[in-house]
């Protein structure tokens, strides 16, 4: 199965690639998540939250080819019926288009019928990348708040 997320954002390539791949900058529009990697091909990614137990996911850059794709294997660990649907695949992809970019996510090799969890997050993570980038402002999104309560436990999230 695959998803396909389609977004035009007001900024340069090396401005969307920095957004993409700094670990300050996603956190601001990734949920809080801080995503940690040397960003180069064969390298690992990690993917944590200060108010989340472990990984939450964890996985390998395929292809990395600044500012234009980048292409990462993906394992979601932040619960256990996302963690038994295995290996997946993320696809970004910028193309300059005027004094804007279109960004393509795919989403790809999910089992049919796979967990939505995986990917029904990217609609709120690129508005949120869109927002920062225009506008420098957060989007507040209900994925934004899914650790903002430590309290809350893990089976509650």
């Amino acid at each position: 199965m695959e998803k396909i997320f389609e977004i035009y954002i007001k900024t340069t390539p090396e401005r969307l690639w920095e957004a993409i791949t700094d670990t300050e900058m996603r956190s601001k529009y990734n949920f809080g998540t801080r995503m940690k990697s040397d960003w180069t091909p064969g390298s690992r990614h990690e993917t944590s939250h200060p108010g989340a137990p472990g990984l939450l996911g964890e996985g390998e850059n395929l292809e990395v080819d600044p500012p234009r794709r980048l292409v990462q294997s993906m394992v979601a660990l932040w619960g256990e019926d996302v963690k038994s649907e295995g290996t997946s695949r993320v696809t970004w992809e910028i193309e300059p288009v005027g004094d804007s970019c279109r960004l393509t996510v795919t989403h790809d090799q999910l089992r049919e019928g796979a967990n939505a969890q995986l990917y029904g997050g990217w609609p709120m993570i690129l508005s949120g990348l869109k927002t920062l980038l225009e506008t420098g402002e957060l989007l507040t999104t209900p994925g934004s708040l899914m650790y903002a309560n430590p309290a809350k436990s893990a089976a509650e999230r």
